[in-house]
């Protein structure tokens, strides 16, 4: 009796044990580029049809109040990685072509931490956080620090933006299929006088630009930058989604056995806007559209790898854009003629380079099937807190000077009731203006340092305007932030001015 009775203490001990344990779910991190609150079916679009991130809503949470953390790609993926506000690091705005790596020496980040609980880690898709030391990349040799020194274990990467030089692959350290017969150099300037350029044979084009997308040729596509060589290492633009998918459901299948982490940052729907041509004339509204349509399409083949392989109800999937929409942003690709009447950034105001609602406001979805009960939430969260949120599913540790602005949603990301958001959210542009937003439950604190705001005319047309260096909307009555009620809220106004300026001044906004 007494061995009975030692076996079944032992025995609830260890269930108990074991419910305390970690859950250590797959993670699949999805990230569009440049796509709108209104950019998607399921968010209110009806010109198109996106029916697998439609369904990942439907199987999921479907935040209303979702937000990456900046209006630019480099500052929101610097800050979904690290966990801290892109605008404490100087040199967090859009990377140059030879930009070095950004995120500074041993940062700890969202892969390092879900390593050390032993996930598989992996980035595949636009990186454009810069490689290399402080001489910058080393096109012909080792790419480091990139990727494998901040967590992951292995990478396949577009290493800039499609826009920007040059446009090759890599895969962990080294360029792919690069010819050492024929070594890749990138500059910023022009490296002989034929170089061909958009400006010089412009009609040669198969894309034109509008403005400063003009250096460089290739694929019938002039870029921002100069690059020579590298031609066998050289990619098609119309490819890059096929080659994301191809590599991540490689990936997925490698690491099936063991809980991984992908973080499949597509490039789609940014400029130049080339999707396959299976994709092209997918919809009425021109290559953009089309490009959603695409980015569509590989959430399905991803979603389409979890089930074959029966893991859907062990991987939790976050559907997230890295800032608002932009119609031309350099090249003449019919979005703006092609527009109609769809509203790329749904209700709000703004879009990609603002702090308006329409910047940084994007849909964020989460599906775990068998752990999330389907449903919408109004809770406020944002791409900086997976980091804090993965940390505590996990059993993951966070340094006390890392993540210093992630923090834990978990509850709320997974839409368990009663479940918190955040309770204030900063917001930024590109970071070199120095324009915040600031928002707290229903009010939104503007605040241009650069006393010039990116502005939404006609629904249409982004362009700078002037503005007051502060002002405040109340969104509950006001979501697309016209009127300026600040006058009215004075000391709401000053309450939120000094909150901000704390916070910013503090260096970190989670409690060490």
């Amino acid at each position: 009796m007494r061995a009975c009775t030692i076996l079944l203490i032992l025995f609830a001990v260890g269930f108990q044990f074991a419910l305390a344990e970690p859950r250590k779910p797959n993670v699949i991190v999805i990230m569009a580029d440049d796509l709108g609150y209104g950019d998607l079916s399921c968010y209110g679009a009806d010109d198109f049809e996106t029916p697998y991130i439609d369904q990942l809503s439907a199987e999921g949470v479907r935040f209303t109040s979702g937000y990456c953390s900046a209006s630019t790609c480099t500052p929101t993926r610097y800050s979904f990685l690290t966990g801290t506000y892109a605008f404490r690091k100087k040199g967090t705005g859009i990377a140059a072509p030879n930009s070095p790596t950004i995120i500074p020496a041993k940062t700890p980040t969202i892969a390092s931490m879900l390593r050390g609980v032993g996930y598989r880690t992996a980035v595949i898709g636009k990186w454009h956080l810069g490689l290399g030391g402080e001489e910058g990349p080393d096109w012909n040799g080792d790419l480091k620090p990139g990727p494998l020194e901040f967590g992951f274990d292995t990478c396949f990467l577009l290493p800039t933006t499609n826009d920007r030089v040059p446009q090759v692959y890599v895969k962990d350290h080294r360029v792919l299929n690069l010819d050492p017969a024929d070594p890749l150099w990138v500059g910023s300037k022009k490296p002989s006088e034929d170089h061909p350029t958009g400006i010089t044979h412009r009609d040669t084009l198969k894309m034109d630009w509008t403005h400063g997308h003009n250096s460089t040729i290739h694929n019938g596509i002039s870029r921002i930058g100069f690059y020579t060589g590298g031609h066998k290492a050289r990619f098609r633009d119309e490819d890059l989604a096929d080659k994301w998918v191809e590599q991540s459901v490689r990936y997925i299948e490698e690491n099936k056995e063991n809980p991984f982490f992908l973080f499949f940052a597509s490039h789609d729907l940014h400029v130049p806007r080339i999707p396959h041509e299976r994709f092209q004339g997918a919809t009425r509204l021109g290559y953009r559209a089309d490009s959603i349509v695409q980015l569509d399409w590989c959430v399905g083949e991803l979603m389409k790898t979890v089930d074959r392989l029966g893991l859907a109800e062990n991987t939790l999937f976050v559907f997230c854009s890295d800032n608002g929409p932009v119609m031309d942003d350099g090249y003449a690709d019919e979005a703006l003629e092609k527009l109609g009447d769809h509203r790329a950034a749904g209700p709000y105001t703004g879009g990609k380079y603002s702090i308006y609602e329409g910047g940084t406001r994007t849909p964020l979805i989460t599906r775990w099937k068998g752990t999330i009960d389907p449903g919408v939430s109004e809770e406020m969260v944002c791409t900086i807190d997976l980091y804090g949120s993965l940390a505590a599913l996990t059993g993951g540790t966070i340094p006390e000077e890392g993540a210093l602005d992630s923090l834990d949603l978990m509850g709320a990301l997974l839409g368990e009731e009663g479940a918190k958001g955040r309770k204030e959210l900063i917001q930024q542009d590109n970071g070199s203006k120095g324009n915040f937003g600031y928002r707290v439950g229903d009010w939104k604190l503007q605040r241009h340092d650069s006393k010039k705001a990116r502005n939404v005319v006609v629904e249409k047309l982004l362009e700078n305007t002037e503005v007051a260096r502060f002002r405040l909307f109340n969104l509950a009555e006001d979501p697309t932030e016209k009127k300026n009620v600040i006058a009215e809220n004075p000391e709401v106004a000053e309450r939120m001015k000094t909150r901000l300026e704390e916070l910013i001044q503090a260096g970190r906004t989670r409690a060490k």
